[in-house]
């Protein structure tokens, strides 16, 4: 049937794109890993201590709204600044 063959081939198509892509993925990540130092700690004003320090930002804002929204009022009345 022609169905199936056009199926057939859209499908080696794919996989061939997606060795492709694959193959780029590995090379750039090898390249990457030569020249990247995000998970090297360094003193001061570093990619790893921006990173680190979003992450704790982004759990404190987390942890801001699951109080309003448990206590119904806002964080500042529920920590007696207001």
């Amino acid at each position: 049937m022609k169905t199936d063959e056009n199926r057939d081939d859209l499908e080696k198509t794919s996989n061939e794109n997606d060795l492709d892509a694959d193959s780029k993925f590995v090379i750039k990540e090898n390249t990457n890993q030569v020249t990247d130092d995000i998970d090297i700690y360094k003193f001061g004003w570093g990619t790893y201590s921006e990173i680190t320090n979003g992450r704790f930002a982004m759990i404190g804002f987390l942890a801001i709204i699951l109080i309003e929204l448990f206590t119904r009022q806002s964080f500042l009345k529920w920590a007696g600044i207001l």
